[in-house]
């Protein structure tokens, strides 16, 4: 076995071989080919991307015998001489400028240039690192590399093309080179270690190109350094992780799926195996940042792998793809931007494993955070959630207490002063008499049982008299039947988590919570829903709303607070029902949905109080039957009337003249304040 370094043994001899530089290695086969060679080259690009190698190249196929050639033969002197292993050539000089850049120099090679080649066609100067040499130094080159003689030819490779002097580089063919892509050099080095015969896991490789960094030299150092240390068994993963200091796949995908779950005992208990393990936290980050990257890119582009925007094996390649949709999109950027922030906390920290838990507890609390990353993170896994048909358990909302029906408030007035005895009346020379404008409540009647305010009502907001309706007389003798208790409602029962049944009076039994979460959302669509709306139907699936005028239904629809209350009902119930805004002209607003209270029926004449004197019946004539009443000819349907022409007339006992509108209803709701009034004329 040779004990050259890898990366010499495996050096390009032609253009061919070299990888990854295709758009500097074609034009000068090209201008080869053509036989249009410059006097001054200038190869500039990152280290160990193949410059110096190219120049030699370069000068190989301008000496040798069939030349100028884009292919040397490999079998003439000068061919051999600048061969891999080759003794070299006279007449191809290279020089290190980094100690052979100064003024002194750049004479002594000024004087030296203009003598022939002793063997070859041309007498080439590579000079390496010409970065370093000194503006004095280019000074005294400038002229023999703007006039050189026939013979002479100058290749320039440096990592820094700006520091070399303007007037040279005008006077040079500049080909940049670049870092080679990671799947390129990643089939280079299967390649090579194919050729030393020792195996390498398939884990293995895109380490080694990592730790590379595009460079092909670096790359083949590492690789080196694995081949060297390889056992019977070859490179292992296990072996190329601890060697280059890499954190194992398995501690990756441990935080990852906890971050995914939200499981902060998984979390730290890889922060403790971190640090009980002898890794470097910083590392640790920097890794977890590249896994974050790479989960990024696979959610995005799910055939990332076979575009070569990922460089994984098949195996990590599908619990990654797993990983990616456990979290979602906007929870890895959201993970992926708190640990770049923690990566550069952590530069300079005093306290690397403190840096590290707070990075772990940052990415588990979104909720913590009221940040737009964070609330697109929590959207994001209910949205996944609903996809997976598994939305996130709400946490469980207890059953509101029984509504008991208050006690019937004790009348604390003056007992009325008895009644003077009626007298009777004087004859009419009608015989019907007009019955009086109220109406008396019954004395024996049981009082009406106290019934719970409805769903939506306000609270503490109870049955009143009818305004001018007598009080009920006491009567302490008379029995009183027992009042019923009113009966509790049942536990409310959140509906279906996926929309597909539900129970109205639940929804109507719920709907305050809807309003609360529709406010804590947009104040417009809950004054909308309040003051305008009301339940009209549910069919398990769909909320059908009723509006009293196409308005009101079309401000609702037109102002996205269908989309509000959608979210609502998904924030407040774990629901996500349609939402239908229909016109009912015989709903009125109230939001609250409770059913409308049918109008009091006419109350039966009172009853005589014991002890009362009856009125004579001997001076009153004796009253005739009443006659039966005709029948009433059917009242037909009012024609139709358009939204425009709706309007409410003076005497409307629904119109309330104290609703505000404009500049009031918007100082009282939303607490507005006029900074300034403009007269339009």
């Amino acid at each position: 076995m040779s004990s050259l370094a890898l990366y010499r043994r495996y050096r390009p001899e032609t253009f061919a071989e070299v990888i990854g530089q295709e758009h500097v290695t074609v034009p000068l086969q090209q201008a080869l080919r053509n036989n249009r060679v410059n006097h001054a080259y200038l190869f500039s690009g990152p280290r160990g991307c193949g410059k110096t190698t190219s120049a030699r190249i370069l000068a190989r196929c301008l000496n040798c015998e069939n030349g100028p050639t884009p292919a040397p033969c490999g079998e003439c002197r000068s061919c051999r001489d600048l061969a891999r292993n080759g003794p070299g050539s006279i007449d191809v000089i290279e020089i290190d400028a980094a100690s052979h850049g100064g003024v002194d120099d750049a004479r002594d090679l000024r004087e030296k240039a203009f003598f022939g080649p002793a063997g070859s066609r041309y007498k080439i100067y590579i000079i390496d690192e010409a970065h370093m040499v000194t503006p004095a130094g280019f000074n005294a080159l400038l002229k023999v590399v703007e006039e050189p003689p026939e013979h002479l030819k100058f290749i320039f490779a440096t990592t820094e093309p700006e520091k070399v002097i303007g007037t040279i580089r005008s006077r040079t063919h500049h080909y940049p080179f670049r870092l080679v892509p990671p799947g390129t050099l990643r089939d280079h080095l299967a390649e090579v270690c194919a050729r030393e015969a020792i195996p390498v896991a398939d884990a293995v490789l895109p380490l080694v190109v990592r730790a590379g960094a595009g460079s092909v030299r670096d790359s083949m150092s590492v690789m080196d350094q694995l081949l060297a240390g390889a056992g019977d068994e070859g490179v292992t993963y296990e072996m190329a992780t601890g060697l280059l200091g890499y954190t194992d796949a398995a501690l990756l995908d441990a935080v990852v799926e906890a971050f995914g779950a939200g499981d902060g005992t998984a979390a730290f208990s890889v922060v403790d195996r971190v640090i009980e393990g002898g890794h470097d936290p910083r590392r640790f980050v920097a890794d977890l940042l590249e896994r974050l990257r790479d989960l990024l890119i696979l959610a995005a582009v799910p055939d990332a792998a076979d575009k070569g925007l990922i460089d994984v094996p098949a195996d990590v390649l599908e619990r990654m793809g797993r990983q990616a949709e456990a979290l979602g999109a906007a929870e890895l950027s959201r993970a992926a931007d708190l640990v770049n922030t923690g990566l550069t906390e952590m530069r300079g920290a005093t306290s690397p494993r403190l840096q590290l838990e707070l990075i772990c507890a940052r990415v588990l609390l979104p909720a913590a955070y009221g940040d737009e990353r964070s609330l697109q993170a929590r959207l994001d896994r209910l949205e996944r959630g609903q996809r997976l048909g598994a939305v996130p358990a709400a946490p469980p909302q207890q059953a509101p207490p029984a509504v008991q029906a208050p006690a019937p408030p004790v009348d604390r007035t003056p007992p009325p002063a008895p009644a003077a005895p009626v007298e009777p009346p004087a004859q009419q020379p009608a015989p019907v008499r007009t019955p009086p404008p109220a109406p008396a409540e019954p004395a024996q009647a049981a009082p009406p049982a106290v019934q719970a305010p409805a769903q939506g009502s306000r609270p503490g907001a109870w049955p009143t008299r009818a305004a001018g309706a007598p009080a009920p007389a006491r009567q302490p003798a008379a029995p009183q039947p027992e009042p019923q208790p009113a009966a509790a409602p049942a536990a409310a029962v959140p509906p279906a988590a996926t929309g597909g049944g539900g129970d109205p009076a639940q929804v109507r039994q719920l709907w305050p919570q809807v309003l609360d979460a529709v406010k804590q959302r947009r104040r417009f669509s809950w004054i909308l829903l309040s003051q305008n709306a009301q339940l009209a139907g549910f069919d398990g699936g769909t909320l059908r709303l009723g509006f009293a005028t196409v308005g009101a239904r079309d401000s609702f629809v037109n102002s996205g607070s269908d989309e509000v209350l959608r979210q609502a009902l998904a924030d407040a119930l774990g629901v996500q029902w349609r939402i239908d805004a229909v016109v009912d002209p015989g709903g009125g607003p109230g939001g609250g949905g409770a059913p409308r209270t049918p109008p009091p029926a006419p109350a039966a004449p009172a009853a005589p109080s014991p002890g009362a004197v009856p009125p004579p019946q001997a001076d009153r004539p004796p009253q005739p039957a009443p006659a039966p009443a005709a029948p009433r000819p059917p009242v037909a349907a009012p024609p139709p009337v358009a939204a425009e022409d709706d309007m409410p007339a003076d005497d409307d006992p629904d119109l309330d003249e104290t609703a505000l509108s404009g500049y009031e209803l918007i100082v009282r709701e939303l607490g507005a304040t006029v900074i300034e009034e403009y007269q339009h004329e």
